[in-house]
């Protein structure tokens, strides 16, 4: 099965960009990350960078790769996180969240880890099938069925590098359909789309490149107050597994909201 990605990353709203994003696709298998460092305490963006190439690293030294690998190299990755923590005591409490997607290319089965806000989502058949739950305060208000309104969005329970032990989401491998569509993303991403507008968005595109695209066309519309990456991945042929959309559908999506 054919796949393809693209990535895009910005800096938004912040002074600096604390988003690292990474790939790794060959013929066996493939690796997709968003890692996005925790703000509030130095040392986010070198959690983040951290995580990105160690688990990139990790995960390359073998030529097949298995769901058990990856709960292996992610636990190397949190390792490498806090070797670095030790190594300079202004680091001590730096972390990140992490999206990471998993291909086995030989088997065509996907599976996903993600810890924090950072979110994977898949797309089948041109909806939206699953998507991560956040690791954060807001959404375990909701899930109890608590009022969160003016709760932090963004404390978090659940990263690479907080102090003490915490079990990160493992999904379970999914066999792959012939047009799935993946797309991991940071909170500065995700929060400004509804997961229907990036439905809508991805049946208007020919290429996770043109996906990517248009999402942050609609994103530019409102206010940026936050760094926003995102990695697409398509296998297969996303574009001719979804539905035409009439041009009132095109204009709904890319008509700037009023509130």
């Amino acid at each position: 099965m054919n796949i393809c990605f693209h990535i895009l990353s910005q800096i938004g709203g912040r002074a600096s960009n604390q988003d690292t994003t990474g790939a790794l696709l060959n013929e066996g298998f493939g690796c997709f990350l968003v890692c996005d460092g925790v703000a509030g305490s130095p040392g986010g963006e070198q959690a983040a960078a951290i995580a990105c190439n160690t688990l990139l690293s990790e995960v390359d030294r073998h030529t097949a790769l298995t769901p058990q690998q990856t709960v292996d190299a992610v636990a190397a990755t949190e390792q490498a996180i806090r070797e670095a923590q030790l190594r300079d005591p202004k680091l001590k409490q730096m972390s990140t969240t992490l999206a990471a997607l998993f291909i086995d290319r030989l088997r065509l089965r996907a599976w996903w880890i993600h810890a924090g806000d950072s979110r994977v989502y898949l797309f089948r058949r041109g909806a939206v099938h699953s998507v991560t739950r956040d690791h954060s305060l807001v959404q375990q208000f909701r899930d109890a069925g608590y009022e969160n309104t003016g709760i932090n969005s963004h404390l978090l329970y659940n990263v690479l590098g907080a102090q003490g032990a915490h079990t990160h989401d493992y999904s379970p491998a999914l066999p792959l359909e012939d047009g799935d569509a993946f797309l991991l993303c940071s909170d500065g991403f995700w929060s400004n789309l509804t997961p229907e507008e990036m439905a809508l968005a991805l049946r208007m595109v020919n290429s996770p490149q043109e996906w990517l695209a248009l999402m942050q066309k609609a994103i530019d519309r409102g206010e940026k107050n936050d760094n926003l990456s995102a990695v697409a991945v398509w296998c297969g042929s996303p574009q001719e597994t979804t539905l035409l959309l009439t041009p009132t559908d095109s204009a709904r999506f890319l008509t700037p909201r009023t509130e």
